[in-house]
């Protein structure tokens, strides 16, 4: 029977990986183990270019007091190129504030609640056989599995989802990119 842990805890664990490999921005302050700064996780991902979308999604969504606040959190962030791979017209749509709800559901489906770096997350994956299932904010799991030495969240459509950097530092937690948006049931 598998077991059912914190989102966080997969988060970091894929994130870990994508930064063991090939990564261009592994050597930048982006990728850190050390939680040195005083940014909030929004805070982080205002000042990353490559995390706008995601910004304009949780103001949209009215989450930033939330993802502000003590936690600690794991976000499991896309970058703008996760978002870009969504069907056209769908973040204009999300951004509506008649699709709020579903904003929210979709963006807390990748919060986690607790701190975890991506070594406590490879370590959960190989002590579960090789998966690892994730509770969300939102309610719904993630189920994190290693790939050609990768961490990948299964969501629960079955869409997959590759974590590309890990252990973003931030004052109330971390932060771990991936490259395709996750979607609740």
């Amino acid at each position: 029977m598998k077991k059912i842990i914190p989102f966080a805890l997969v988060a970091i664990i894929t994130l870990s990986t994508a930064a063991n490999n090939t990564n261009p921005n592994k050597d930048k302050k982006q990728s850190t183990t050390q939680n040195s700064t005083q940014e909030t996780i929004v805070g982080v991902a205002v000042g990353n270019e490559n995390f706008s979308t995601l910004v304009a999604a949780v103001k949209a969504a009215g989450l930033v007091d939330v993802l502000n606040s003590d936690g600690p959190f794991t976000v499991f962030a896309p970058t703008n190129a996760a978002f870009s791979k969504l069907p056209e017209g769908t973040i204009a749509t999300l951004l509506k504030p008649e699709n709020k709800e579903l904003l929210t559901a979709i963006l807390t489906y990748h919060v986690v609640k607790g701190k975890f770096l991506a070594a406590e997350v490879l370590k959960a994956i190989k002590d579960n056989k090789g998966k690892f299932e994730i509770k969300t904010v939102q309610g719904n799991t993630l189920t994190a599995s290693l790939k050609g030495g990768k961490v990948i969240l299964t969501d629960a459509k079955g869409n997959v989802s590759t974590v590309v950097m890990t252990d973003v530092a931030a004052s109330n937690g971390v932060i771990h990119a991936i490259d395709t948006v996750v979607m609740p049931k």
